[in-house]
């Protein structure tokens, strides 16, 4: 293992969305993360896709577990005596119903780290009903925000409360908390909501609002596409170009460049001519392809960059130097993030089959082979192949 995280150990009780991708960026950063997935008999059936498709579950080991057997349950239990943390995305209440809950993970490991990911969170109205990304940024005003003047708000896919408010909120929770445990020997429930985690992200945009600065009418303002100077552009091609000259020196070479008067654009932040600007801009953009509009503004000061699907990102310049997309078993996807310059992270697994580590993981965290083989006679657990 490598990383900065080597020596952590962490379970992971399988999920789907924002725990498995806090999971794979603890695993990329070296943390030894023991993925429990269902026995192997509830993930039989037709797979939607392959494996190694499933880029979140990257980079840990797999062992299936029975969690509603009190055997699996003790299972679970003993190895959290020897883990530094737990992650968990079931609603309220189902770990405690287990058996798992923190109360009795901290009877048999006083330190442990126990991070909960949910959308509403542990408590409140609507704690447990379900949800999704777009319901919990719906809440918080994020939704409401995002889309062009007179439009609906569009869903910036699921980045926002998954992702952005969810799991990577839950790896930060866990590794300060990794920090104080260490301090005062003494574990605590990390209690992350993708509702508080999106309301985090809009801190600046809450800021601007209550300063009168940002209008709640969509396409309004400077970042959501009312302005001239931030947003995308068609191209005579078909394809699309983003811009973001904020800064006055940046909007100062865009003109230039552009050779457009400087005296017919000093009223940069006059919303009531941005219609007009924008009209201007737009015009011409579409007088060139988006390959030479790159000839001219890519690199510059000017803040812009082609809008690239996935497929082309692969073969852009910048993306191929800095190897920010990789190959793992003939997937492309990203690279670990952030970068370490003496402990660098890397993908140190491929996606596991479900409970492919079962035997591996159990011998190496204290199990005897007798007792393994009697959790796998009762059904507790269960151990498959590696995958072809």
């Amino acid at each position: 293992m490598s990383g900065p995280l080597t020596g952590i150990r962490v379970i992971e009780l399988a999920g789907i969305g924002p725990g498995p991708m806090c999971a794979m960026l603890l695993a990329d950063l070296g943390a030894d993360v023991i993925r429990i997935d269902r026995p192997v008999a509830a993930n039989l059936g037709v797979p939607r896709r392959g494996r190694e498709f499933d880029v979140l579950n990257r980079g840990r080991r797999s062992v299936a577990v029975d969690l509603k057997s009190p055997e699996g349950a003790a299972t679970v239990l003993r190895m959290v005596g020897t883990a530094d943390a737990l992650i968990e995305g079931f609603r309220p209440g189902v770990t405690e119903r287990l058996g798992l809950g923190p109360d009795e993970c901290w009877k048999v490991n006083p330190a442990l780290v126990y991070g909960r990911m949910t959308g509403w969170g542990q408590d409140g109205p609507l704690a447990s009903a379900a949800g999704h990304d777009i319901n919990y940024i719906s809440l918080t005003g994020a939704l409401a925000a995002i889309g062009n003047t007179g439009g609906p708000p569009v869903p910036p896919l699921n980045l926002v409360g998954d992702f952005g408010g969810g799991a990577l909120y839950l790896a930060f929770g866990v590794c300060a908390a990794l920090l104080e445990a260490r301090a005062s020997g003494e574990g605590q429930v990390v209690d992350v909501a993708m509702i508080d985690g999106a309301a985090s992200l809009l801190s600046s945009v809450f800021g601007l609002y209550a300063s009168g600065s940002w209008e709640l009418e969509r396409g309004s303002n400077v970042l959501d596409s009312g302005s001239y100077f931030y947003g995308t552009y068609r191209c005579a091609d078909d394809q699309w170009i983003s811009i973001a000259p904020i800064e006055g020196k940046f909007h100062a070479e865009l003109l230039d460049r552009l050779g457009l008067d400087p005296d017919r654009f000093s009223d940069q932040f006059d919303r009531d001519r941005w219609p007009e600007h924008r009209k201007t801009l737009a015009e011409l953009f579409e007088t060139k392809t988006r390959d030479q509009w790159c000839e001219i503004l890519e690199g510059t000061d000017v803040c812009f960059a082609p809008v690239l699907t996935m497929e082309e990102a692969k073969h852009h310049a910048h993306i191929k130097a800095r190897q920010t997309l990789i190959d793992v078993e003939g997937v492309t996807q990203p690279a670990p993030a952030p970068r370490f310059s003496r402990t660098p992270g890397k993908v140190h697994h491929p996606v596991p089959g479900p409970g492919q580590h079962s035997r591996e993981v159990l011998a190496e965290w204290g199990w005897g082979p007798s007792e393994i083989d009697d959790l796998l006679a009762a059904g507790a657990i269960s151990q498959t192949d590696p995958p072809r």
